[in-house]
């Protein structure tokens, strides 16, 4: 069974930086498009950014763009999620999911849809 494990989050000043990354378990991580999402406190779920199985396409939510990274590593099953130039209004919990097995879901659905296997997440906090 697929599990997903984020870690790296912390508390930063505004204009810092953090590495985010979800490691992958149970299956090859190379069949699965993953995708970051974030929820803090009183909102709504959104995503953050997506990238395909291979790597070959990446999404970012208009509010991260320029200032995310999405990257994988198939070979060594991880995903990581770089956070730049970072906001307080990026305080919130960040979950990675994976899409169906062999499905596409990055490019033709997220963040509307796609992804149903989340971890636990991980605390990000930016001061202002």
């Amino acid at each position: 069974q697929l599990q997903l494990a984020e870690s790296g989050g912390g508390l930063v000043p505004a204009g810092g930086s953090l590495t985010l990354s979800c490691a992958i378990s149970g299956a090859p991580l190379a069949f699965y498009d993953i995708a970051w999402f974030r929820q803090a406190p009183g909102k709504e779920r959104e995503g953050v950014s997506c990238i395909s199985m291979n790597g070959g396409a990446t999404k970012y939510a208009d509010s991260v763009k320029d200032r995310f990274t999405i990257s994988r590593d198939n070979a060594n099953n991880w995903v990581r999620l770089q956070l730049n130039s970072l906001k307080p209004d990026d305080t919130a919990v960040y979950y990675c999911a994976a899409g169906n097995r062999l499905r596409s879901a990055c490019v033709p659905y997220w963040p509307a849809r796609g992804f149903e296997s989340y971890g636990r997440g991980t605390q990000v906090t930016v001061t202002p």
